[in-house]
């Protein structure tokens, strides 16, 4: 296997459609353009770079990216071995080399000071220059840079730099309107459509205390934890406390306001 196919989804993704956004995102791939994609915690956006890739029929290489992740960790280094050092390239590089579409996930994680190693591959130069290897490595034609992150919740120490951001074309996501939410939760789940409309209500309740008490309200992937527990004989009560209240607030007053809104849902 080369480098290439390993890092090709084989199987479609499943990504309901909201809007244009498949149009969009095709036009900025095919202009090799860079895409940032922003929206709230569990939205979707992993999954629509995903199925875009399968789409596209290009590898993907993502990178969670954290406060501890240096510029090394993206670009490569020269690591010993038996007989003496050798290079080993980094993700970034790797995608910079194949043509693959290289995804940074949540790149405000990242420190500044790294994050800006990826200027030089997000304008009309498209080259990303490996210092420590004296090589200036000129992107695959078919390489392209997308970054998410939620900016709801970082706060200003964590935002992107205007220098950066104006660097990218952008996608806003959301989280879908209820009768979508409620097909992508039927399709994912294989839930009927009844149970499916139960969960996104309690969704809706705690994303109207977002700011009110909440950070984040809940999410299309927890409610797919909450349907996946129920799958396994877990009542729906306990299931939903279980996997949409208790891991996104600690506060006593919330959790008892959710507690109650599922105990009237699901009545």
């Amino acid at each position: 296997m080369n480098d290439t196919e390993q890092y090709l989804i084989k199987d479609e993704p499943f990504y309901q459609v909201q809007d244009d956004e498949i149009a969009l995102y095709t036009a900025a791939y095919q202009a090799r353009l860079p895409v940032m994609v922003k929206g709230p915690t569990g939205c979707g956006k992993s999954r629509f770079i995903e199925h875009m890739a399968w789409k596209l029929g290009r590898p993907l290489i993502t990178v969670a990216c954290n406060e501890d992740m240096t510029a090394s960790d993206l670009v490569g280094r020269y690591l010993l071995d038996a007989n003496g050092t050798r290079w080993v390239d980094g993700p970034l590089t790797i995608a910079a080399r194949i043509g693959a579409i290289c995804y940074l996930d949540e790149i405000v994680e990242a420190r500044q000071d790294t994050t800006v190693v990826i200027h030089p591959l997000t304008d009309h130069r498209r080259v990303l220059p490996l210092d420590k290897k004296g090589e200036l490595l000129k992107a695959h034609p078919d390489f392209q840079l997308v970054i998410s992150y939620n900016p709801g919740y970082q706060s200003l120490m964590k935002d992107l730099k205007q220098s950066t951001k104006q660097r990218f074309t952008a996608f806003e996501f959301d989280y879908p309107n209820a009768e979508t939410e409620s097909a992508i939760l039927q399709k994912e789940v294989s839930i009927d459509a009844e149970l499916a409309d139960k969960l996104v209500k309690v969704a809706a309740t705690a994303r109207n205390l977002k700011g009110h008490g909440l950070d984040e309200g809940i999410s299309t992937r927890l409610l797919t934890y909450a349907a996946l527990l129920m799958e396994q004989g877990i009542e729906a009560k306990a299931a939903c406390k279980m996997a949409l209240v208790r891991p996104i607030t600690d506060d006593a007053d919330i959790r008892d306001t959710l507690d109650h809104a599922i105990n009237t849902i699901f009545a």
